[in-house]
């Protein structure tokens, strides 16, 4: 029974090759679309997953990590007072315009953190440090997107704002997908970029439970002469904005309990754990912006397309091998033995055709991971699913082909 499978598979090497070609392409093509859908997914929610934070204050309007309105450095303060809190730490982040020195504009996203603190940024950089960052006016940025940025090392410098910007590092594999290009610098640096040619006037107002609200109101400033040197950032105050409190629980802490005497204290916020702001986040680039939707769509016609080459090439094979198919039946081979013949050659189609299919995905996902700073996640899980996905293309193609089979009369061998 295997020889004659594997015989009816190699005996026209042309046929067999076109379709392997095919069932590359439909597996090639449903590995690359779910890789980049998992990549697109992860990519959006790296610099949550490397944070140790257990819990994350923001506004009650946050749509997902990157829209979100502002709180203020006292509501920081307010977080560090509430029972339970082991530590707290603000993360400010706001999409900016950069120039780069050959007038190339660009939006970025930055992201304004604590150098020395403990709950945003656990990572090492690849080139540089965290306490480089300490230095005012000094950014970290991933080295796939250096270019975009018109930097090529370690000291070339850019604007935001009406400030320069000197690169001081780079980091690997923090990159969004679909934001623009990630630049990490302190808070006191973000802050003097994102309002730099602004001047501020603190404004107070009444809150719904009669608490005074103070906060700042940024207006353009009279333009300097741009001769004179860059002024250090300013020291932040209560006042000055922020984007996420960053909470650590202490030890034993129930999170709920936490999270309830958080919401509290400070009635105009919403607190979320780490896993909701992920699922938050990843659920609004997959559902409401129709990537999911797309790449999924692609999905399907990678299968499709398998199913059609298959089920040809397979039906087209038991075609043009009836009368062996029939001088079986005449010598007493039931249905099932000849069903087992077709369902074998399918089955070593899909496994010649699964095996290089993936180490080329793979190859293209370590090159556009590090070329272009695109991640196609092909996990262990989504390596297996495809083989599942390609045997049940594969068997399945393979009853069109039975059904030629079931239908063969064994006189057929003594008309021929």
């Amino acid at each position: 029974m295997a020889s004659i499978a594997r015989r009816n598979l190699f005996e026209d090497i042309p046929r067999f090759l076109v379709a392997q070609a095919g069932i590359m392409f439909a597996v090639s093509l449903v590995t690359i679309q779910t890789g980049i859908l998992d990549g697109f997914s992860r990519s959006t929610v790296r610099v949550i997953d490397e944070s140790t934070a257990d819990l994350w204050v923001a506004s009650p309007d946050m749509l997902h990590l990157e829209i979100s309105s502002q709180l203020t450095f006292e509501q920081l303060v307010q977080t560090r007072q509430v029972e339970g809190v082991e530590r707290a730490e603000a993360l400010f982040t706001q999409g900016i315009r950069w120039k780069s020195v050959d007038g190339q504009l660009e939006t970025v996203r930055l992201y304004g953190f604590n150098p020395d603190g403990q709950l945003f940024a656990n990572w090492t950089p690849v080139q540089g440090s965290l306490s480089s960052l300490k230095v005012p006016y000094s950014i970290l940025v991933d080295q796939s997107k250096l270019s975009d940025l018109g930097l090529k090392q370690i000291g070339d410098t850019g604007k935001m704002g009406s400030l320069q910007a000197k690169l001081v590092g780079t980091v690997n594999d923090l990159q969004s997908m679909a934001s623009s290009t990630f630049v990490f610098t302190s808070l006191e640096s973000a802050n003097a970029f994102v309002f730099s040619g602004l001047t501020s006037q603190v404004t107070c107002s009444r809150r719904e439970g009669g608490d005074l609200q103070c906060f700042n109101v940024f207006e353009n400033a009279p333009k300097k002469n741009a001769s004179q040197p860059q002024p250090p950032p300013k020291k932040l105050s209560l006042t000055d904005p922020l984007t996420y409190v960053l909470v650590k629980a202490k030890p034993g802490q129930d999170l709920d309990s936490l999270r309830r005497r958080l919401e509290t204290a400070m009635p105009n916020t919403r607190v979320y754990t780490k896993a909701e702001m992920v699922t938050i986040t990843q659920d609004y680039w997959r559902e409401r912006t129709g990537v999911g939707f797309i790449l999924g769509l692609g999905k399907v016609v990678g299968f499709v397309v398998g199913m059609v080459v298959v089920s040809q090439i397979l039906y087209s094979s038991v075609t043009d091998h009836l009368i062996e198919f029939g001088t079986l039946k005449a010598m007493g081979a039931s249905d099932w033995f000849i069903y087992r013949v077709i369902t074998e050659q399918a089955l070593w189609m899909a496994v010649l055709g699964y095996i290089p299919s993936m180490l080329l995905c793979w190859g293209l996902s370590v090159w556009t991971m590090s070329a272009k700073g695109i991640m196609i996640l092909i996990t262990p899980a989504t390596a297996f699913g495809v083989l599942g996905l390609t045997v049940l293309m594969c068997v399945g193609s393979a009853l069109f082909a039975i059904q030629k089979v079931t239908h063969v009369d064994p006189a057929i061998v003594f008309k021929a």
